[in-house]
């Protein structure tokens, strides 16, 4: 992954008092959900910084109904909240569509 992205790229973030939040729907250890987990927490950090989102974790193994009732029925998927939602279903390896789909580019590169 690249480092943190030029200030032209940015679009406006979430104020300080309003963090982003996003949920990202994992099943336990499997190497995708590890790896995507690692990937929102590295655009994430270098994007906005600690205290700026709020990441939810959800095991669908733990909390199955939780994932049925939010319509998740693939894993890895990361979704922006509040709604209406944005999800995003893969492994976020994928830098640029990533904050393409979190509206934090405006377009992809």
């Amino acid at each position: 992954m690249r480092g943190p992205l030029p200030e032209d790229d940015r679009e406006a973030r979430p104020a300080a008092s309003q963090p982003l939040k996003l949920r990202l729907y994992i099943t336990s250890q499997s190497p995708n959900s590890a790896r995507a987990l690692a990937n929102v927490q590295t655009i994430c950090q270098e994007v906005f910084g600690a205290g700026q989102y709020e990441l939810e974790v959800v095991d669908i193994l733990i909390d199955p109904l939780r994932a049925v009732n939010d319509r998740v029925i693939v894993t890895p998927t990361l979704v922006r909240l509040p709604l209406p939602s944005m999800q995003i279903v893969g492994d976020l390896s994928e830098r640029d569509k990533v904050m393409v789909v979190l509206k934090l580019l405006s377009n992809a590169r």
